[in-house]
C-alpha cells in the first residue's frame, strides 16, 4: 500500500514557515514592552524575535514554489504540526532571557499558553520581566481563536483556500459560517476578538488596573487561558469586585459562540435568544452558581482560603461572586482563581471536578467537551426511550427546531467515548509517573479540558513545577489533544490516514 503518498509537503512546509514568521512577529511585539519597562531582556527578546522571523522566511523562500492546494488530510497535518512547531519556537523567548532555562518547563509552559490550557510551572511570576509576561499572555491570545484562523485570514496573499484548515480546527462540531468565503469569516471572528480584547483592556484600566495588568488580563480572559501577571491570579484584586464583574462578563462573551457576538453586532437578537447551546449555557452557569453559593454558605469556612478575602467573607455578595467567578472559570476552562476552592469542602472540591468536564460553546475559545455535545447527547439519549416504544418511528435529535444528521450523533458519541478513554489513559499514565491519585484525577481532566488549575497537589494555589519531565511532556501531549478536539491530532496515529484511497 502506498505511505504518504499524495502528501503536499511542500505547502505545509511553506505555511510552517508562515507560522513561524508570525509567531517571530509577536515576540518582536513583547520585546517592545520590554523595551518600554526597561525589563532588562530586551535584546534577548529581540533576539528571539528575529530568528524566529528569519527561520520562517527561509522555510518560505525555499518552499514558494509550491502546489496551491490543500486537500484534508494537508489540513490535519498543517494544524497538528502547526501548533508543535509554534510551541516548539515559543520557548525560545523564555530560553534566552533565562526566565525559563530548562527546555522542558519551557515548552510545557508555552504548550500550556497556545492551548489556552493556563497551567504553569512557574512559582513567582511577578519577579518575571514585564516582556515575558505579556509574552505569556500573548501565547494565549494568539491560541485562542486559533493559530491556524490567523493564518487564514492572510492565505489569500498566497492564493490558498483555508476551508479545510478551519474545518480542522474550528473549535468545537459544526457551526455557522458568517460570510460564504472562510478567510471573511476568519477577519469577521479576529475583528470581535480583537475588540473585545481593546474593551475589556479600557474597562479594567478604569476599574483601577494598571495598563499593563489590564491588557494581561484581557489577553487571558478573550482566550479563556487564565495565565495572570499576579502569583495570587485574580484573587489579588478580591478587595476590588468590579474587576472582578469584569472578567466575570467577558469570561461568559469568550465562552459563547462567537457567531452569537456578530449577530449581536448586527441586531439579530432573535438568532442570539433562539440559539439552544446559548440557553443550555446561560441557564448552566445560573444554576451552577447557585448551587455553589448555597454550598459556600452551608458548609464553608473560606478563612481557610488562603488568598480568600478575610473581610468579604461573610458577605451575600462575597460568596456569591466567589461562587460565580470559579463556575465561569472552570466552565469556561479559564482556570483563573479568586479562592482555593480544594480547601473549601469535598464536596465542593468534586463539584469543581466535575465541571472541568463541561466546557464552553462550540464556536468559543473554551475548551472541554462542549455544551452542545452535551446536550446532543442528552437528546439523543431521551430519543432511545422513545424509540424503543416506537421501533419502527423515525424519530430524528432535533437542534435549533433543526434534525440532526446521524452522522453527526455518531461523531459526537464517538468523540466523548474518546474523550473519556483518553482521560482514563491520562490518569493512568499520571499514576504510573509518581503522582497520587486526586492529583492524576485533576491533572488529566484539567489539562485535556485545558482548564488550568486541577486537585491535589496541581490545586488552584499550586503550580505544575513539581511534576517530573515525563509528566510535562505528557500533560503537554493532552493540552495539544485536547486543544486540537482529539480527532485532529490522534488521526495522524492511525495507518489509514496515510494510505491512498
Amino acid at each position: 500500500m502506498p505511505f504518504y503518498k499524495k502528501v503536499n509537503y511542500k505547502i505545509i512546509t511553506h505555511l510552517m514557515g508562515l507560522l513561524l514568521a508570525v509567531n517571530g512577529g509577536f515576540m518582536l511585539l513583547s520585546s517592545l514592552v520590554s523595551f518600554f519597562y526597561k525589563d532588562g531582556v530586551f535584546k534577548e527578546m529581540v533576539f528571539s524575535g528575529v530568528l524566529t522571523m528569519v527561520l520562517g522566511g527561509v522555510i518560505m523562500l525555499l518552499t514558494r514554489n509550491h502546489k496551491k492546494e490543500i486537500v484534508k488530510r494537508d489540513g490535519y497535518i498543517i494544524v497538528s504540526l502547526g501548533w508543535v512547531i509554534m510551541s516548539l519556537a515559543g520557548t525560545a523567548p523564555y530560553i534566552f532571557t533565562g526566565a525559563i532555562p530548562s527546555f522542558t518547563n519551557a515548552f510545557f509552559e508555552t504548550m500550556s499558553g497556545y492551548s489556552t490550557t493556563g497551567a504553569s510551572i512557574l512559582s513567582d511570576i511577578e519577579s518575571l520581566p514585564k516582556g515575558i509576561l505579556f509574552w505569556r499572555s500573548i501565547t494565549h491570545w494568539i491560541g485562542g481563536m486559533g493559530i491556524i484562523v490567523l493564518a487564514i485570514a492572510i492565505l489569500p496573499l498566497l492564493g490558498i483556500g483555508g476551508m479545510q484548515l478551519f474545518a480542522a480546527e474550528a473549535p468545537g462540531p459544526g457551526g455557522d459560517k458568517l460570510h460564504p468565503r472562510i478567510t471573511d469569516t476568519a477577519k469577521r471572528l479576529w475583528l470581535i476578538y480583537v475588540g473585545y480584547t481593546i474593551a475589556e483592556t479600557i474597562l479594567l484600566k478604569l476599574a483601577g488596573m494598571s495598563f499593563f495588568d489590564a491588557i494581561n488580563h484581557s489577553l487571558s480572559t478573550l482566550s479563556t487561558g487564565g495565565f495572570s501577571t499576579k502569583n495570587n491570579s485574580v484573587a489579588y484584586w478580591n478587595d476590588t469586585p468590579l474587576i472582578q464583574y469584569i472578567i466575570i462578563f467577558f469570561m461568559f462573551l469568550a465562552g459563547t459562540n462567537f457567531v452569537l457576538s456578530y449577530y449581536a453586532f448586527k441586531g439579530r437578537f432573535s438568532k442570539i435568544f433562539r440559539d439552544e447551546e446559548f440557553k443550555v449555557y446561560s441557564i448552566v452557569i445560573v444554576a451552577l452558581t447557585t448551587i455553589a453559593a448555597c454550598l459556600i454558605y452551608l458548609d464553608v469556612d473560606m478563612t481557610a482560603s488562603s488568598i480568600a478575602h478575610p473581610m468579604l467573607l461573610g458577605q451575600f455578595e462575597s460568596g456569591l461572586r466567589h461562587a460565580l467567578f470559579q463556575v465561569l472559570a472552570i466552565v469556561t476552562t479559564t482556570g483563573f482563581v479568586t479562592a482555593d476552592y480544594a480547601v473549601w469542602t469535598p464536596l465542593l472540591t468534586i463539584f469543581f471536578f466535575g465541571l472541568m468536564f463541561l466546557g464552553g460553546s462550540s464556536g468559543s475559545t473554551a475548551g472541554g467537551i462542549k455544551i452542545v455535545r452535551h446536550l446532543i447527547m442528552i437528546k439523543n439519549g431521551l430519543m432511545e426511550f422513545k424509540r424503543t416504544l416506537h421501533p419502527n418511528a423515525i424519530i430524528p435529535v432535533r437542534y435549533n427546531n433543526k434534525s440532526v444528521q446521524q452522522p453527526i450523533v455518531f461523531n459526537i458519541l464517538g468523540f466523548f467515548i474518546l474523550y473519556m478513554l483518553s482521560f482514563i489513559v491520562g490518569v493512568l499514565v499520571f499514576s504510573a509517573l509518581g503522582l497520587d491519585f486526586q492529583t492524576a484525577l485533576g491533572g488529566a481532566a484539567s489539562t485535556l479540558g485545558n482548564v488550568g488549575p486541577a486537585l491535589g497537589d496541581l490545586g488552584p494555589v499550586n503550580n505544575y513545577g513539581e511534576l517530573p519531565s515525563a509528566a510535562k511532556w505528557w500533560a503537554s501531549f493532552l493540552m495539544l489533544i485536547g486543544r486540537l478536539e482529539l480527532f485532529t491530532v490522534l488521526i495522524l496515529f492511525t495507518p489509514f490516514f496515510w494510505r491512498n484511497r
